[in-house]
């Protein structure tokens, strides 16, 4: 039906909160919905319910099948109804009579362990409390989370329900593709497709999919949309119909507003009420900046795609006890600094400090100095810092936030009164019990100044007035994450070329994008009015922005233009260029759109080193454009100040920004402004209306998508003609058994790295170049190269992301002896293949692969594809120094091997140069692997070394197991059908 977008069935959900066993309530999920009775209906649209328990067993799928089938009868026939700490469910009164609803105390354990707690474990203690049926959720799984002072530096293994699932477009199409997969399989299987549907509450946001085709434009939001329909017109009517045939999903439609920041205002509850059971929020998310909702006290981050749709049918998620840094913050920042200053400033700090796995936790007085959306640009960039999420427990402040975003009086009473009387909530005006923490950093806001972050990582901080000296030492530094080795002679090289008509010129460092973009900023309004404010101070002098520069805005959500509007300053950067493009992730993941084609040829034909200055939180060489090779992490005010310098070959204390209209020369601190500016235009116009209204808005669509024709079939029509929705092959051939570890034997290299190689760089994102494997299989399938669209656009489409794997133009491969680029060597005969090709050949030949790398192996983004993409490739391990987090899980529940070398050793000290065969020597019973054991690696050389295998719980030994989490989930779902 067009324009429904709430598109579930009330009917079919359960509590995730109700003291019902995991049989009773997997039970009663399978009743047809005709013969329930309904459940009340919910006023409020963002307020799902939900149930979150699956009655197979993790640990018990490690074992022979036919042992768990006759131990799960047993099990499922005889399980208590009653959750085991059902005698301290407490009911929460309300302060004028009535209740609130029941809830699981805390208090009532009496435990003093407890209140030594960091509010982020608390959260993962009451969710073991809550779900603890003796069989996902053991008591001794509260018991080690209770303990965690003493637990957690044992990495010990916890399961953890999030109370939802949170996706964007790019992630929500392949795990739509992968849901819709698996109703096939059960269908093959014998089974019930319809058992294949969310069990937790997913929202899904699509706002991934606009570029910026039209810039400095007043059409150009109207322009990009239409483009954006055009191109993704099949893929938004598959995403429309998975809203339709999987219940429990919310869509929320393209022009809403960027994922994270509708989840901040509109979809974040802080606390659940789901008939009558109060709970925290808690949320996973398939993309990494789900972390942004940590500002707001709900403990969310991300996950790739692959385990999200195991959290959605049910499955608890394994992880390892977090440690979590305390970060205490004091003072306040000074006059000048921005919030986007302070976050570069603690992303440099935690990533020092290393925190990778970890929660951060911050704390102190300064946090009253820290707006909600301060605290929300912090949590925001926790991937870049490289912690789990960067938490900020609730108190007064957030709930002001609450109010000021609509939420009702009586919804921010319930959930204030629920996390005093549960010891989930800060309040500053009263003595603080000192909480244990695993390691202690501080930082006085008042240290903090301007700065951005640079040229090709987000974590290189540099301060403002170090700016143009580090400018020049990264043109004399060799080619790294700090230099572009431009030689002498050659630095100072003018390109002249003409614009539309007029002479124009461009050299090293020149800015030809400027762009107020991505999730990181706009959903703060003291940087995104800040900006304004920049631009009606520079408008009033006279100075303009050079017309080939790229400028843009693209807020995250129609709150920003309301108030940008409301506050008069919306004209000022129009003027300056900066008219609104679209309202989602542009800049930030490479939908910059193309540069004008005298800019684009003037950059390539003088190899120049053009910059992009963002307000993005990721600026890895080759995401942004493939022609700006240096990248700079701004606030919105610096990305305006920069766009009019034209250059960040500047020294802002002492060079002049620009010429006013009167001939004098204008400084950077001429169009700076004040806090005390920003806090007045901010004070004065946002609005909780401004929330209110747009959300209500929400509901209703846009024209585009309402007329949107979707089929109401529970199983999907695969079109094989289709170029961007594709049935994947993840279960061909499955039968019921699984297939258990699968030996590595005399493996070949494909690709051999050194350190820090993202997801960026293996997963297929940004524009798709023509002489791309990619690009061949488009063409072959009568697709003009005007309309490949994006990788991301494309990402329901397991044959073209297959052949984006590993194409990133910036790769840099040792098996290349220094050349750059998505190439590799066919060992066998020497040939220099693209990376895809080289690794079908080895497909065809018979042979295994694997890959070689360095340190922080999969870095970055939680990329789905950055697994699924080598899995399909043939890629059967990966050996390196240490992996992301994210990564690593992905590419067990792909069922690829993660190894880790020896401390102190790497594929150079072991002499090893990638042309070797490799054979790892895995036990043949999965029996005999244990999560963290050493295993031999042996090559046809002769050398041999020890590695320790990173399936890091049984959990994961058990996707491996199975050939994937997939192929785990519909067997265990299988067997509970029959």
């Amino acid at each position: 039906m067009a324009g429904v977008l709430l598109a579930r069935s009330s009917s079919r959900l359960i509590s995730s909160s109700s003291p019902l066993s995991a049989s009773a309530a997997y039970l009663l999920s399978s009743i047809s919905p005709s013969s329930r009775r309904p459940l009340p209906s919910n006023p409020i649209p963002r307020y799902h319910l939900s149930d979150g328990r699956s009655p197979i067993s993790h640990r018990a799928l490690v074992r022979s099948y036919a042992a768990v089938a006759d131990r799960f009868e047993r099990r499922f026939a005889t399980m208590a109804t009653r959750n085991s700490y059902e005698s301290i469910l407490m009911t929460l009164q309300k302060p004028g009579g009535g209740e609130f609803g029941k809830y699981y105390s805390l208090p009532a354990l009496t435990d003093p362990r407890i209140e030594r707690l960091p509010y982020s474990i608390r959260i993962l203690l009451e969710s073991a409390i809550r779900n603890c049926d003796e069989f996902q959720v053991t008591g001794k799984d509260v018991e080690k989370i209770l303990d965690w002072e003493n637990t957690a530096p044992k990495q010990v293994e916890i399961p953890f329900k999030p109370a939802r699932v949170l996706l964007q477009d790019f992630t929500g199409v392949p795990a739509v593709v992968d849901l819709a997969c698996m109703r096939d399989a059960m269908k093959k299987l014998g089974s019930d497709p319809n058992k294949i549907n969310p069990l937790v509450p997913v929202d899904l946001v699509i706002d991934h999919s606009v570029q910026v085709d039209v810039a400095r434009s007043e059409n150009a939001l109207q322009a990009n949309m239409e483009l954006e329909f055009h191109r993704n017109k099949e893929r938004f009517g598959f995403l429309k119909w998975g809203s339709s045939a999987f219940h429990n999903m919310l869509g929320v439609p393209p022009g809403s507003g960027i994922v994270h920041q509708v989840n901040l205002e509109y979809l974040g509850r802080v606390v659940f009420n789901s008939r009558g059971m109060l709970y925290p929020d808690s949320v996973v998310g398939t993309d990494s900046h789900t972390t942004m909702i940590d500002g707001l006290g709900v403990a969310g981050w991300g996950v790739g795609g692959i385990e999200a749709e195991a959290a959605m049918l049910g499955q608890s998620m394994s992880m390892v006890l977090p440690g979590v840094v305390g970060f205490k913050l004091t003072g306040k920042l000074r006059n000048g600094v921005t919030a986007t200053d302070l976050v570069l400033t603690v992303t440099q700090i935690l990533r020092k400090h290393g925190v990778v796995g970890k929660f951060v936790e911050f704390y102190g007085e300064g946090m009253s100095e820290l707006s909600l959306a301060d605290r929300a640009t912090i949590a925001n960039m926790s991937p870049e810092y490289g912690a789990t999420m960067g938490f900020f427990p609730v108190d007064h402040v957030t709930l002001q936030y609450l109010k000021l975003t609509g939420r009702s009086d009586d919804t921010v009473a319930m959930i204030e009164s629920y996390l005093r009387a549960n010891k989930m909530f800060v309040d500053y005006s009263q003595p603080q019990t000192e909480r244990v923490y695993s390691s202690y950093l501080e930082l006085n806001l008042e240290d903090v100044e301007p700065c951005v972050s640079g040229p090709k990582r987000p974590h290189d901080r540099v301060p403002l007035k170090e700016m143009k000296a580090d400018w020049q030492s990264c043109l004399d530094n060799k080619v790294g994450f700090k230099g572009f080795a431009v030689p002498k002679e050659s630095q100072d090289k003018i390109a002249e070329f003409s614009f539309h008509g007029t002479p124009a010129q461009i050299k090293h460092g020149d800015v030809v994008i400027a762009a107020i973009t991505s999730c990181t900023n706009t959903s703060n309004p003291s940087v995104m009015l800040g900006a304004a404010l920049v631009a009606k101070k520079a408008c009033e002098l006279g100075l303009e922005v050079k017309p080939w520069i790229k400028t843009s805005l693209a807020p995250g959500s129609g709150v920003v233009t309301k108030y940008l509007e409301k506050s008069g300053l919306q004209r000022y950067l129009n003027q300056l260029g900066f008219n609104i493009v679209g309202y989602g992730c542009t800049t930030c993941i490479g939908n910059s759109g193309d540069l004008d084609e005298a800019v684009s040829a003037a950059i390539s034909e003088n190899d120049i080193v053009a910059a992009a200055v963002l307000s993005g939180n990721r600026n890895f060489e080759g995401r942004v454009h493939p022609l700006t090779r240096a990248n700079y992490l701004a606030s919105p005010p610096l990305v305006v100040a920069y766009s009019l310098a034209g250059t960040v070959d500047i020294d802002f204390e002492k060079e002049p920004i620009g010429t006013s209209k009167d001939g004098k020369k204008v400084y950077f601190k001429d169009i700076w402004p004040s806090n005390e500016e920003i806090a007045n235009v901010v004070q004065s116009s946002v609005l909780p209306d401004m929330f209110k209204d747009t959300y209500e808005a929400i509901t209703k669509g846009n024209p585009m998508w309402n007329q949107l024709s979707v089929p109401s079939s529970t199983l999907y029509a695969w079109d094989p003609k289709s170029t961007y929705i594709h049935e994947p092959p993840y279960f061909k051939d499955m039968t019921m058994s699984p297939p258990g570890p699968h030996p590595v034997k005399d493996a070949y290299c494909l690709l051999n790295f050194g350190d820090s190689i993202t997801t960026d760089h293996i997963s297929p994102a940004g524009s798709i170049h023509k002489d791309s494997p990619a690009a061949k299989y488009l063409m072959e399938h009568g697709v003009d190269p005007k309309d490949f669209n994006s990788y991301g656009s494309r990402r329901g489409n397991d044959e073209v992301m297959a052949r984006g794997t590993f194409a990133n133009i910036r790769l840099v491969n040792k098996l290349l002896k220094g050349e750059v680029g998505p190439k590799t060597i066919h060992i066998p005969s020497g040939e220099k293949l693209s990376v895809f090709d080289a690794a079908m050949r080895y497909k065809a030949e018979g042979h295994n692969t694997i890959i070689l790398a360095g340190a922080e192996y999969g870095s970055g983004s939680s990329r789905d594809w950055a697994a699924k993409g080598p899995m399909l490739q043939g890629v059967k391990a990966v050996i390196a120094k240490s992996f992301e987090r994210i990564h690593r899980s992905n590419l067990v529940g792909m069922g690829i091997v993660p190894l880790c070398f020896k401390p102190g050793e790497d594929a150079d000290t072991l002499g090893l140069t990638g042309h070797e065969r490799y054979t790892i020597n895995l036990p043949s019973n999965v029996s005999g692997i244990k999560p963290g054991q050493d295993v031999t690696v042996t090559t046809d050389t002769g050398k041999l070394f020890t590695c320790t295998v990173r399936f890091d719980t049984e959990v994961e030994l058990a996707y491996y197991s199975h050939g994937g989490i997939l192929p785990y989930v519909v067997r265990s779902l299988v067997h509970t059908n029959n």
